[in-house]
């Protein structure tokens, strides 16, 4: 398997290809629906955003509280198309990938291979067994939406599949 580290600029997406096996480190940032509307309403207000999209990895997740042992007691991929509706805005302002789980809308994966963006997966179900690969936690913005809220991870060897490459190939 390949190691990766972030940022992951446009020369590293090219390369990747659909179905590889990857280990990701470096920064990732977490949003589900709730930040992801939120994110979309400040651009639609032409307010700044919290974190900066050229070349960022958003994940499709929610943390649960923390346990004895983890940062997390969970930290598992939910399902991406929840975000198609979102995605194409936050691809123009510059998103270099996401990751998820389950398969993209024809618009998404058709934006996907404009913005030479990439979508990856991770492992369904495994939500304890991610959340030992991040190594640390920081609140971002939109704290009220609790697990809900943008995070900043910082992982190291997270396990990722490319689901759709720069070029648009979609493993499914």
């Amino acid at each position: 398997m390949r190691r990766i580290k972030t940022p992951l600029t446009k020369n590293i997406r090219l390369k990747l290809k659909c179905g590889e096996e990857l280990l990701l480190s470096g920064t990732i940032y977490t949003a589900r629906d709730a930040a992801h509307k939120k994110l979309t309403e400040l651009t639609q207000k032409r307010k700044g955003l919290p974190l900066k999209l050229k070349d960022a990895i958003i994940y499709y997740a929610g943390p649960t509280p923390e346990r004895r042992d983890n940062l997390f007691g969970s930290c598992g991929p939910t399902t991406s198309s929840r975000m198609d509706n979102f995605t194409p805005l936050l691809l123009k302002k510059g998103l270099g990938a996401m990751i998820g789980k389950g398969r993209r809308s024809p618009e998404v994966k058709r934006l996907i291979k404009k913005h030479k963006a990439v979508y990856f997966l991770t492992i369904g179900g495994a939500g304890a067994y991610l959340a030992k690969r991040i190594k640390s936690s920081k609140l971002v913005s939109f704290k009220e939406l609790g697990p809900e809220a943008i995070y900043r991870l910082e992982v190291e060897d997270f396990p990722l599949i490319v689901g759709i490459d720069s070029k648009g190939k979609d493993i499914f």
